[in-house]
């Protein structure tokens, strides 16, 4: 057990505007490249396009460094919203675009690191959260061994994921039963009529070209009709093509595609940090929807992913009960929110915020429900009673 004052010689805090040209970018990628929780979207290739598309005046960047050497040891977007409907808190920054919200801890970093980051994240309120937190990371185990701070857990799910080696095998094998094959390669077998069959992974160079074909795939689908794919609005489009720019630099960012001939069936993006893979956006062709084109591409990635020796765990980032990659990615990576509190007023503003976010989770839940209970009813006439 730590406390942030045993080194307050070695370590200090600042607080940094992400987009101010004096912000050391050397030393904030040095940190994301060796961070023990990898999280690519708290990287600065992924953050600065982010913020400069969707400005917040809010979001300010938390670095704990060391004094002498200016290393940095710990670093995370900070801002402050509703933890739930209604209870503001200081937390780690996530967004739709980002379901992670894992600090960036240097690989050698330990319990001071998350100790000081803590203090300075709470500030005067004794309380901070931290949203969409994988409970297995080395900073939620961390965070639970700071002296004088309460921590709980507040809407734990567990998303689809994968291993790598023989359980990632075993895994893909279970997923990919008999039966399952069969189907899959009878609907391949449909699309043969459209032209040859093709599977593509595109990394660097190549990967900027894969996210023009799926920007375009992505806007002839449901989320195009509903202006939510990205190349919608100048903003999405524009930060996601630095991003993927950015990520292309390192093969950072590698896309998967499925092809009949010249058409695009489906694609997936994959996100690359290290030994870990996060998959953060699909788009799939709706005019084979029967074919199953989205678990198709799920599955190619996930082959793709075992196949490659430098990777060891991946990702999902989709909503807990996906219908369509749950059943093929067979692994779970646990997550929640984790509420961190000090003192009296801490503790009980820290209860709040997890009544709040229950609250909340449970008014999403409902309106997933009813979501699904009127599209069982294409005609309308169920949601007109």
């Amino acid at each position: 057990m730590t406390d942030p004052s045993d080194r307050k010689d070695q370590l200090e805090v600042l607080w940094l505007d992400p987009l101010a040209p004096e912000t050391p970018l050397g030393q904030w990628q040095d940190l994301a490249d060796n961070s023990v929780d990898p999280n690519p979207f708290f990287a600065p290739g992924y953050l600065q396009p982010f913020l400069r598309a969707f400005p917040s005046a809010t979001i300010r960047l938390l670095v704990i460094r060391e004094k002498g050497s200016k290393i940095w040891r710990m670093t995370a977007p900070i801002g402050r919203r509703r933890a739930g409907l209604a209870v503001p808190v200081k937390t780690t920054w996530t967004s739709y675009y980002a379901p992670l919200g894992t600090p960036l801890l240097r690989d050698i970093g330990g319990a001071d690191d998350v100790a000081a980051f803590v203090k300075a994240g709470a500030g005067s309120s004794s309380l901070m959260a931290m949203p969409f937190l994988p409970s297995n990371s080395r900073v939620a185990s961390l965070a639970g061994e700071i002296t004088g701070w309460e921590s709980r857990w507040a809407g734990k799910l567990a998303r689809a994921g994968h291993s790598s080696g023989n359980l990632g095998e075993i895994q893909y094998k279970t997923a990919m039963s008999r039966k399952r094959r069969k189907e899959m390669r009878r609907q391949l077998r449909r699309l043969e009529d459209h032209g040859p069959i093709r599977t593509a992974h595109l990394l660097g160079e190549e990967a900027l070209k894969g996210f023009e074909d799926f920007l375009k795939l992505e806007a002839k689908g449901w989320k195009g009709r509903a202006g939510t794919a990205l190349s919608s609005s100048e903003e999405t489009a524009s930060f996601s093509r630095h991003v993927i720019k950015n990520r292309s630099l390192n093969n950072g960012v590698r896309i998967d595609q499925l092809w009949a001939g010249e058409t695009l069936i489906s694609s997936l993006i994959i996100f690359i940090v290290v030994s870990h893979v996060f998959s953060w956006k699909i788009a799939f062709n709706e005019t084979f929807a029967r074919v199953s084109p989205g678990a198709q591409i799920a599955a190619i990635s996930m082959k793709q992913n075992l196949q490659s020796p430098d990777i060891l765990e991946a990702d999902s980032l989709a909503v807990p009960g996906h219908s369509m990659i749950e059943p093929l990615w067979r692994g779970r990576v646990e997550f929640g929110t984790l509420i961190l509190s000090r003192g009296t007023l801490g503790t009980s503003l820290a209860s709040l915020a997890a009544a709040d976010l229950k609250l909340e989770h449970s008014v999403r839940s409902k309106a997933r429900t009813l979501k699904a209970f009127l599209a069982s009813d294409p005609s309308g006439r169920l949601g007109n009673k």
